[in-house]
């Protein structure tokens, strides 16, 4: 909010030139924040996929988590008025490839009953299949 009303200062004393700028950094702070939710919404997502594929089943739980990230995810990627995503399909699959490893924590703290290790449960698991099936869900929702 403060940010605004020194925009509109910066307007009305006629400073475009610092406006602009003002508005540059407003853009990326708000894309930074829709890259921060995406990537919290991107490790929910990864972890189930991780623990599907390792324990070769799944739950309703699960689908349910799966689902929500995924819309989620859309949601927050989607620009309302001017239409398109925030986040270019190229800088989505980083931040999914990002959210990995943190995603690869949880999922071995939780799968087969937190029994194996981040890296014995990631000899289990395909990491560019999953990656690949995330970024499929977001960009078609297909399960």
């Amino acid at each position: 909010m403060e940010e605004l009303l020194e925009l509109k200062e910066l307007l009305v004393g006629g400073n475009i030139f610092d406006a602009l700028l003002l508005v540059e950094e407003m853009t990326e702070m708000s894309k930074d924040d829709k890259l921060n939710k995406i990537s919290s919404f991107a490790k929910i997502l990864l972890l189930h996929l991780i623990k599907r594929q390792a324990e070769e089943k799944t739950t309703r739980s699960w689908d349910a988590s799966i689902e929500n990230a995924v819309y989620e995810i859309q949601k927050t990627n989607r620009r309302r008025k001017a239409g398109g995503a925030y986040l270019s399909i190229e800088e989505l699959r980083e931040a999914v490839a990002d959210a990995y490893r943190v995603a690869m924590s949880g999922a071995a703290a939780e799968a087969f009953g937190g029994c194996y290790t981040v890296t014995q449960l990631a000899t289990m698991v395909d990491r560019a299949v999953i990656i690949d099936k995330a970024i499929g869900l977001v960009l078609d929702g297909d399960r």
